[in-house]
């Protein structure tokens, strides 16, 4: 029932204090975090409600969907803690989604409302990914307002999946976003735009597959994470070329052409992790470039902070914090809807639409 009428308590929550004498300025909604790390641990939500504190409002909630084996053949006694940090693979760990749907409900009402969990544990390279989200949805109904952030291509990681490999031209990304188009729910992509060490100049490898699995999908509400990028997935850089399907424009250039395109008016991006704000401040021409974009398209860009299980409030915030050089730059209105609007109101459809999904469509 609470999470039936989120959007109203969520105005209620977020205005009530105002109307009670007093004052709750959140500084954000984060819409990219991860209660739990790749080897399934990490913090309880009570501890990220203390972290929250009053500078965070709400918190896409998710933890990862890959588990980090433990090889002993690789590396004997070490546990390996992260997936840098051994050659075993990597596997699909589906019991993510009932732990974080089991926390979740041990809430109160109130504090629900600081989260909206994610479903996150399906493999997008498996034609039956769409029955696992369908499960857990009648498993844990009015609990999950979308899925991701789910994984395509990305930096060291795909390579390490056990099975197949997740692609943007299989099926499966086709079935997922047409029933997230059914049901409401939000999908949180990652993807990396291009191949690692990609050369100057070079057209991004995944773009062209990317746009086109978006186009097909008009009414799935899409976030593509980090716009992109990642460690060594750099920006790309322009070639200027005079040929269209040669040239390469830079990357925020092209995130604009993306953005003025009317076929994508169901995608976002989202700023999170640390390893894009160090592109950003890298220098003031980038700032202001970044800033002069997120100006135009205010409305389509929302502020995550991609952290794994933080340990203190300093590193949860530290995302943020690096990010001051951007948030001086953007007006008033630009700051408060990509720290805040946009994740309220992406959010709050989601779960509207979802609730009202599950009540048309699973067993009584």
């Amino acid at each position: 029932m609470a999470k039936a009428i989120r959007t109203g308590l969520a105005l209620k929550t977020f205005w009530g204090c105002a109307l009670m004498g007093y004052s709750q300025d959140y500084q954000f909604n984060d819409s990219h975090f991860h209660l739990t790390n790749y080897i399934q641990k990490g913090i309880t939500l009570d501890q990220m409600l203390e972290i929250m504190g009053d500078r965070v409002g709400r918190v896409a909630l998710f933890g990862i969907p890959l588990q980090q084996t433990w090889a002993f053949q690789n590396s004997g006694d070490y546990d390996p803690q992260y997936y840098l940090q051994t050659d075993a693979p990597l596997y699909y760990y589906s019991f993510t989604d009932a732990h974080i749907a089991s926390i979740y409900n041990q809430l109160t009402d109130e504090q629900k409302q600081r989260f909206d969990p994610m479903i996150t544990g399906f493999n997008p390279a498996d034609m039956y990914a769409v029955d696992h989200i369908h499960r857990v949805l009648e498993t844990f109904p009015g609990v999950f307002s979308g899925i991701g952030e789910f994984t395509v291509h990305k930096e060291f990681v795909s390579s390490k999946v056990a099975g197949n490999v997740a692609s943007l031209t299989n099926p499966a990304m086709d079935s997922i976003l047409t029933f997230t188009a059914e049901t409401g729910l939000v999908s949180i992509i990652h993807c990396d735009i291009d191949i690692p060490f990609q050369k100057t100049g070079k057209k991004p490898v995944y773009l062209r597959q990317m746009l086109e699995l978006l186009a097909r999908h008009p009414d799935a509400t899409v976030i593509w994470a980090h716009t992109g990028l990642g460690r060594v997935v750099h920006p790309v850089t322009s070639n200027n070329s005079d040929n269209f399907f040669e040239r390469s424009p830079a990357h925020l250039e092209l995130l604009a052409e993306i953005l003025a395109d009317s076929r994508f008016n169901h995608l976002h991006f989202d700023i999170s992790w640390d390893e894009v704000a160090k592109y950003v401040v890298s220098s003031p021409e980038n700032i202001e470039k970044t800033a002069n974009l997120l100006n135009t398209y205010n409305t389509r860009f929302l502020f995550g902070t991609d952290n794994v299980a933080p340990e203190s409030k300093d590193q949860y915030f530290a995302v943020f914090d690096m990010y001051d050089p951007l948030w001086e730059k953007l007006t008033p209105e630009t700051k408060e809807n990509v720290l805040l609007k946009n994740y309220e109101r992406l959010f709050d459809a989601a779960s509207a639409k979802v609730r009202k999904w599950e009540a048309a469509n699973l067993k009584k």
